[in-house]
């Protein structure tokens, strides 16, 4: 099985059907056979109680409805896709995540952390942050963000677990790395909370793989189910470089993927 659920689809197009069927299309090409549209939260105005900025107000551009809408029709014409989310994790907010997350039918949901207050970790106009910062700080900040994020068991699965690595900065402390890592993973486990293995990275600065081989043979160790997923922000990035995902999976000795249908999760073997 190869899934994407990580794609996203109001950046650069409208959400109607006709755009879908790009997606769909490049999916069938590129061999994906589970297909999940996950948009932004904080693109909708039922959000503002989560996440709440100068920068993301700048997006809130629609209604939930619109997006609802969407998947109806797909489904009434026969298009196989999945209805997910992805929800930035702001801590103290779990009570109006879990509400959201309530009000509406999805198939999965994803948890990430984008934000250290207020300050935009991935964001390119963010990234000379970096720069006046103690890494050590940051890391441990992120991580933190992290293991709260399972602990909630709001979410299936961690967006790009280790996008805090974007643009290249970690700490050289390989004990302190660790450390974060095995922290992450045994909260994931705890809660049975998903990973994704993102190809993203590869179109970053950063030019690798989420997550970095280690955190994720941690995680195998401490088991910790995995999804595949392109971060799709235009069709062509469906599946981009998925035979490298896979092999990072094998690597690290997993064999399955996790498939949801309803917030429901099976496992299926990668092929």
């Amino acid at each position: 099985m190869r899934t994407d659920y990580h794609v996203h689809m109001a950046e650069t197009g409208n959400l109607t059907i006709d755009y879908l069927r790009n997606y769909i299309e490049k999916a069938r090409q590129e061999g994906v056979e589970e297909l999940g549209i996950s948009e932004h939260a904080y693109f909708f105005q039922e959000t503002r109680s989560i996440l709440s900025n100068p920068w993301v107000e700048n997006r809130r551009t629609l209604d939930f409805k619109t997006y609802q809408q969407m998947f109806d029709q797909a489904s009434e014409a026969g298009i196989p896709i999945k209805m997910g989310i992805e929800m930035d994790y702001m801590p103290g907010k779990e009570a109006e995540m879990q509400q959201f997350i309530d009000a509406h039918p999805f198939d999965y949901v994803i948890g990430s952390v984008h934000w250290i207050d207020e300050w935009g970790i991935d964001l390119a106009i963010f990234r000379e942050e970096y720069e006046k910062r103690d890494l050590h700080e940051v890391y441990r900040q992120y991580f933190d963000r992290v293991v709260s994020l399972a602990e909630s068991g709001l979410f299936d699965f961690v967006g790009h677990i280790d996008v805090i690595k974007v643009f290249g900065y970690r700490p050289d402390d390989k004990v302190f790395l660790r450390e974060q890592y095995e922290r992450a993973a045994e909260a994931l486990a705890k809660t049975n909370t998903c990973i994704e293995i993102s190809t993203a990275g590869l179109r970053k600065p950063v030019g690798e793989l989420y997550p970095d081989p280690e955190l994720l043979q941690i995680c195998k160790e401490k088991g910790v189910g995995i999804v595949l997923c392109s971060d799709a922000h235009k069709p062509d990035h469906i599946g981009y470089c998925y035979d490298d995902a896979i092999r990072l999976a094998r690597s690290a000795g997993y064999e399955e993927v996790h498939v949801f249908t309803k917030r429901k999760a099976r496992v299926d073997p990668i092929r």
